[in-house]
């Protein structure tokens, strides 16, 4: 009876350990998946940003933007003059696509044409579905959306998915800033050079209030508040 009980018993442990070792090696699988993944965003260092727009520039010509409308805009926040002993202080903040998590453009969509890529997490746009509705342009919470007036269709930032990113490049407004005040990359990666500053810098996102989850993160300036 005894030796039932202890063959029983080494039985059990045996598919314990198993079991154990077979659920530790899937969870291992798991983190390897995702250390693996893509998942794009950028970081506007507000401390280096100069205003020169620069960025601006570069996105117009290397994305073929036509006049009167920009996929991002430099828009100075503060500007308090020189004083005595004091340098004068000016800040900017980057106005563009947010690639959100959870972007409300693309819920609206009646079409389809709006949408979060699922192997970078671009939030895109496909020209050939859009009607120009105006949905998506309503629905974004950060105001980056406009219609494209040569092609009519919604239009934005894409991180130069279709330009730069597609021939292996860095965005064209990170490869055009003098400060180095934009810094692009893999959110997922730890090693990227975006998430070591995100990882050693305060930093804010904004509207986080409203559930989008932006990508887009900022390390204020001097003066500068953090808002959630």
């Amino acid at each position: 009876m005894g030796n039932c009980s202890r063959r029983h018993f080494i039985a059990y442990m045996g598919s314990a350990i198993f079991i154990t070792g077979s659920d530790a090696r899937s969870e291992d699988i798991h983190v390897a998946q995702k250390s693996n993944t893509t998942r794009y965003g950028m970081l506007h260092y507000e401390l280096r940003c100069i205003g020169c727009n620069a960025c601006v520039t570069a996105c117009k010509k290397t994305n073929v933007v036509p006049d009167g409308v920009s996929r991002l805009e430099i828009i100075r926040t503060v500007d308090v003059p020189a004083s005595e002993g004091v340098k004068a202080i000016r800040q900017f903040f980057r106005k563009s696509c947010q690639h959100c998590e959870n972007p409300p453009c693309v819920s609206v969509c009646p079409t389809g044409a709006s949408y979060k890529d699922s192997q970078t997490g671009i939030v895109d746009i496909n020209d050939k579905r859009c009607v120009g509705c105006r949905y998506c342009i309503a629905a974004c919470p950060y105001q980056v959306r406009f219609i494209n007036p040569v092609t009519n269709t919604a239009d934005k930032c894409n991180f130069c998915r279709d330009s730069n990113l597609a021939e292996g490049k860095k965005p064209a407004c990170v490869s055009a800033c003098p400060t180095k005040a934009l810094v692009f990359g893999n959110l997922d990666d730890p090693d990227s050079d975006i998430a070591k500053m995100i990882k050693a810098n305060p930093v804010y996102r904004s509207k986080l209030h409203l559930g989008t989850e932006p990508k887009v993160y900022r390390i204020p300036g001097k003066y500068g508040e953090i808002q959630k």
